[in-house]
C-alpha cells in the first residue's frame, strides 16, 4: 500500500497497459485500490480514469495496428494460448461480426474478447476513428466501473482482503486445483480430438490432383464471411458457414468427395463440419490438411475475393 501510494499513477498506468498488450498482470485489483484511496482523498479518481483509459487506448490501438498489418496471424498468435486454440479464431470472428464497434466497448467485460477484438478490428479494416472511438467509450466504462467500486465500496474491500489475508492460502490452493483439473480437462479432450482429425485429413496436393483428372470433387468453405470477402475461396468451392449446417444444412452430393476447409489452427472448423455432415450419412467427406493458407501458400487456383454470399 505505501509503494501504491508512492507510485500510485505509474502502477496504475503500467498494469493496466501490461494487461492490455497480453500479460497475465491483473489490472482490475490495482484499479479498485486506487478507487479506495481516492475516496480518502489520496488520489484524483479523474485523474485515475484519464490514466486508466490512455493506457488501455494505448495497449489496444498497439493490437489493432498489429491486426491491420499482420492480418489474421496475429490472431492465430494469440489464440496459440488460449484453452481453446483450434476454435478461438472462428469464435472471435463470429463475435466480432455480430456485435461490430460494440464488441469494443464490452469487450475488456467479457473474458477472452478483451484482447482478441483489437486485432479483429484490425484485421477487419475498421477505420482508425471509429476504432478509437468504441475502443474508448469500452475503456471508460471498465475504467470507470471499476474506479467506482473501489471508491464506493473501499472499507468493505478493506475487510474482504484481511479475510483473504487470514484464508488466502486454502482459498488459493483450492482454486489452483480446481484451474488445474479444469486446464488438464481441456488438454486431454483436444489431444484426443487432434488424434481423431490426423486420420481423417487429405493432403492439398492429393485434392489438386483428383481436380486436375476432372475427377468430381465437392469444395466447401467454413470459414467467416469476411475472410471470403478478404481473401477469396479455393476455385470452385462453395461457401458455407457453420451455423447453417448445424441447423438448415444444404443438399450436398453424397456421390463424390466432399473437402471442406477453414483458415483455424488444426482445421478445427473444417473437422467439426465433417463430424456434422458424417452425422448426416455423408461419408466420403474429409478436412483440408493445412486448410485455406496451405492451398494458398503452393499457388493453387482461387476465385477473387468478393461477398461470401455470392457463394
Amino acid at each position: 500500500m505505501e509503494f501504491l501510494l508512492r507510485y500510485g499513477y505509474i502502477v496504475l498506468f503500467g498494469t493496466v497497459l501490461a494487461e492490455q498488450i497480453g500479460l497475465p498482470i491483473p489490472s482490475a485489483p490495482v484499479i479498485l485500490a486506487v478507487g479506495a484511496l481516492a475516496g480518502v482523498g489520496k488520489f484524483s479518481l479523474w485523474g485515475a480514469l484519464a490514466v486508466v483509459l490512455v493506457a488501455a487506448v494505448a495497449g489496444d490501438a498497439t493490437w489493432y495496428q498489429l491486426g491491420r498489418s499482420r492480418g489474421a496471424a496475429v490472431l492465430r498468435l494469440l489464440c496459440r494460448i488460449s484453452l481453446e486454440p483450434d476454435s478461438c479464431v472462428r469464435t472471435t470472428r463470429i463475435r466480432f461480426e455480430k456485435l461490430g464497434s460494440f464488441a469494443l466497448v464490452i469487450a475488456k467485460f467479457v473474458p477472452g474478447l478483451s484482447t482478441a477484438a483489437p486485432p479483429m478490428a484490425g484485421v477487419t479494416r475498421m477505420p482508425l476513428g471509429n476504432f478509437l472511438l468504441a475502443d474508448s467509450a469500452g475503456s471508460l466504462v471498465w475504467g470507470a466501473a471499476f474506479l467506482a467500486a473501489g471508491y464506493l465500496f473501499g472499507e468493505q474491500l478493506e475487510h474482504a482482503a484481511a479475510s483473504a489475508a487470514r484464508w488466502g492460502g486454502w482459498f488459493l490452493a483450492i482454486a489452483s486445483g480446481l484451474l488445474a483439473l479444469y486446464i488438464g480437462w481441456k488438454y486431454y479432450r483436444r489431444r484426443r480430438f487432434l488424434h481423431h482429425l490426423r486420420g481423417a485429413r487429405v493432403q492439398p496436393e492429393a485434392v489438386k490432383a483428383m481436380l486436375d483428372r476432372s475427377e468430381p470433387v465437392f469444395l466447401i468453405d467454413v470459414r467467416s464471411a469476411a475472410e471470403v470477402e478478404e481473401t477469396g475461396k479455393l476455385r470452385g468451392a462453395v461457401w458455407l458457414d457453420l451455423q447453417t449446417l448445424e441447423s438448415a444444412p444444404p443438399e450436398i452430393p453424397r456421390d463424390r468427395d466432399v473437402i471442406v476447409y477453414c483458415s483455424c489452427p488444426n482445421e478445427a472448423s473444417a473437422a467439426r463440419a465433417v463430424m456434422l455432415l458424417r452425422h448426416r450419412g455423408i461419408t466420403r467427406v474429409r478436412p483440408l490438411q493445412g486448410g485455406y493458407e496451405a492451398w494458398r501458400d503452393l499457388g493453387y487456383p482461387l476465385d477473387s475475393a468478393g461477398p461470401a454470399a455470392a457463394r
